[in-house]
């Protein structure tokens, strides 16, 4: 019975040392066998990219260069699409926003741009002979038109007022400002003149702006041109027209002034004004 505990304990001790054995075998090749997958899968990927396995795309599903192409092939998809719809959007909205502004979504973060703006055009009202004289006396020149059409037709107003032939700036800021003048002037019989007589006659037209700090209106725009009559035909025609950019304050006044009134044409397609803001 002494003889067979020692016995015992050398049996247990080479079960426990076998298997320590077996398990470090197990592992050893189970780690190499993993290694050399990963290393044969690796290749086959290069040899994907590097072969012809990228251009064809119809392997068999489950084939290394089969997962390796379609992965690689719907990253350079996601990629390009990505890419050329920003391009795209882009160029579509910048198309859009000059063929049709009104269409452009604004982004939520930036303030709108108020729309403030007025055309008037030339009206078919009774007219004052002559024309409505200029305010201010001897300091503005020409006579002030007072007969513009601010509602009907081609006309429009929009947050700026009308009042007797003067547009009012509701807001400050920076406006472009505009008035075309059509002069159709026909000769009367007491308008004839010795042969060899000078026949020109200048045409003026002026845009005053009015301030409630400044007593006197002052002069934005001016243009002129000495024209001759025709003596045969039975009436001369010519076109003034001007534009520009000015500062305006809130409450600021704009008229015009042309000399010769009672030979402006007021057709709302010939003769018009007005203002809209820029900034």
């Amino acid at each position: 019975m002494t003889g067979s505990g020692p016995r015992l304990g050398v049996l247990l001790l080479l079960a426990v040392l076998l298997q320590t054995v077996v398990v470090t075998i197990t592992v050893l090749h189970f780690t190499a066998a993993l290694n050399s997958m990963k290393e044969t899968f690796s290749r086959s990927s290069v040899s994907c990219l590097m072969g012809g396995g990228l251009q064809s795309i119809t392997a068999a599903r489950g084939e290394p260069c089969w997962q390796v192409t379609q992965q690689l092939h719907l990253l350079i998809e996601k990629s390009l699409s990505q890419r050329y719809q920003k391009q795209i959007s882009s160029a579509v909205r910048d198309e859009v926003s000059r063929v049709l502004p009104s269409l452009v979504v604004v982004d939520p973060a930036t303030p709108p741009r108020p729309k403030v703006g007025a055309h008037v055009t030339g009206s078919s009202a009774p007219q004052l002979e002559g024309g409505a004289p200029a305010p201010s006396g001897r300091r503005v020149q020409g006579q002030k038109i007072s007969w513009w059409e601010g509602r009907r037709g081609l006309a429009f107003l929009q947050d700026v007022q009308l009042e007797d032939g003067e547009l009012v700036v509701p807001q400050p800021g920076l406006y472009y400002v505009y008035a075309q003048t059509y002069f159709r002037h026909a000769p009367s019989p007491e308008e004839a003149e010795p042969e060899g007589a000078g026949r020109g006659r200048p045409l003026l037209q002026y845009v005053y702006k009015k301030v409630g700090s400044y007593p006197v209106p002052i002069l934005l725009m001016k243009t002129s041109r000495t024209s001759c009559w025709s003596r045969g035909s039975e009436f001369s025609l010519y076109s003034a027209h001007q534009g520009g950019l000015f500062p305006l304050g809130a409450g600021d006044r704009l008229f015009v002034t042309v000399t010769n009134a009672s030979a402006v044409d007021m057709d709302e397609k010939s003769s018009f004004f007005g203002a809209f803001l820029i900034s």
